[in-house]
């Protein structure tokens, strides 16, 4: 079931939203300032492209620096249009697996580091 779930994701904007967080990630790269940055990009990336059936434990106290860096200058802007996309998937019963793992992706791209996936 997970693989349908993640087959169906990938086919409905999943697949452009990690390749739009492995761009932030490329970006972010490119000084020596944003490599850790830009390797929490890559993290999220790799969640937004197979969500279903993993698991997130955002764990805020061992970077807290670099999370409010994170999350003033690029977390709360996607963690908005996370959120938005979410009750917009939430809105009818099929779409609320969907909804969840926007959630998801919401959190952890608000809060990256640290951040453990199962």
């Amino acid at each position: 079931m997970r693989i349908i779930g993640n087959l169906i994701w990938l086919i409905f904007g999943g697949f452009f939203m990690a390749i739009a967080f492995y761009l932030l990630g490329i970006l972010l790269c490119v000084t020596i300032i944003g490599i850790p940055f830009g390797l929490q990009a890559f993290k999220v990336g790799k969640f937004v492209l197979w969500p279903m059936g993993t698991d997130i434990d955002v764990l805020f106290n061992e970077h807290p620096i670099a999370n409010i860096l994170w999350a003033i200058f690029f977390g709360w802007e996607l963690m908005l249009s996370c959120f938005a996309l979410a009750l917009f998937f939430c809105i009818t019963i099929i779409g609320i697996p969907f909804g969840i793992q926007w959630f998801k992706i919401g959190l952890l791209s608000l809060f990256p580091f640290g951040a453990e996936l199962k």
